[in-house]
């Protein structure tokens, strides 16, 4: 089996962004790779952390109860366990390899902490937007361990693709992961290739599309892009990555883009800055 041969459409890389080292909930360290702003909009993308330490001092703190509205938010855990619990009773555990799907919706007040006092910690956490009409819709999970993500081999034997949203084409034997029906229709890949290896993918034209190297180094369209920044996609049908002289990982992350205004206040993200501040009202009533 091989590709559809002498793809001419690949997606070049516009801008490039590097992992800024900061601090949150209480205190953990992390690099905040991408941030919504009106000047640098990845609709319907609004967040990327990447947490990565081997000292406990660095995110023992984890996350204490905290609101969010308006949004989804995607725990996707490579080392290191971490517990998830919301006002309402609901927990997740999340190990190894894990990913948690939480549609806040009309509102929810959780926590995220360190099931360990030692070790490494090594994930990444995703924020994406609703549109208007899902904004208020009752919060839900996906808890998703990680054998239920499928795990496909690149068809140059070079490395493997871990499909956790969407559907990977695979050449021309699509593979789906666990989460699909979503109304951006998002695409969500674990890349892990050896030195030399080529990876290319079909992505929705129209689609948002980035890629995240967060270990090694590698060529993504024409540019050279090195661990832990960010490959914002321009417009074509096929994403190309090439790894260099090392075993290189990254995210594949697309989906279709919202078009409808954004107004954010830390945690609550809506589409006028009334529905946030009846957010904030809604909040401290205790109305979640």
């Amino acid at each position: 089996m091989t590709y559809p041969s002498a793809p001419t459409d690949i997606r070049q890389v516009e801008q490039v962004l590097p992992g800024r080292p900061t601090h949150d909930g209480a205190g953990v360290k992390l690099l905040r790779v991408y941030s919504y702003s009106p000047d640098l909009n990845l609709d319907p993308f609004l967040m990327l952390d990447e947490f990565s330490t081997d000292e406990a001092s660095d995110y023992i703190g984890g996350f204490p109860d905290h609101p969010h509205r308006g949004f989804e938010t995607v725990t996707y855990m490579l080392d290191g366990r971490m517990l998830h619990q919301d006002h309402m009773g609901n927990s997740g555990d999340l190990g190894p390899g894990d990913v948690q799907w939480m549609t806040a919706g009309r509102g929810v007040i959780h926590s995220e902490m360190p099931q360990q006092t030692e070790g490494r910690m090594h994930g990444f956490q995703l924020w994406i937007n609703l549109p208007s009409d899902e904004k208020m819709c009752p919060p839900a999970y996906r808890d998703i361990p990680s054998p239920s993500m499928p795990v496909v081999d690149l068809l140059d034997g070079s490395g493997t693709v871990k499909v956790i949203a969407g559907t990977y084409s695979n050449g021309l034997d699509p593979i789906s992961g666990p989460l699909q029906g979503m109304t951006t229709a998002p695409l969500m890949l674990d890349v892990h290739m050896g030195a030399h290896g080529e990876f290319l993918e079909t992505i929705a034209v129209g689609h948002t599309a980035f890629v995240y190297v967060y270990e090694g180094e590698a060529m993504v369209g024409d540019e050279r892009i090195s661990a832990r920044h960010l490959a914002v996609l321009g417009a074509g049908a096929q994403v190309r990555v090439n790894s260099l002289e090392t075993d290189t990982r990254f995210l594949v992350l697309a989906a279709a883009p919202i078009g409808e205004p954004v107004v954010q206040y830390g945690p609550f993200v809506m589409n006028t800055r009334a529905e946030i501040e009846q957010a904030v009202q809604d909040y401290q009533a205790g109305k979640f």
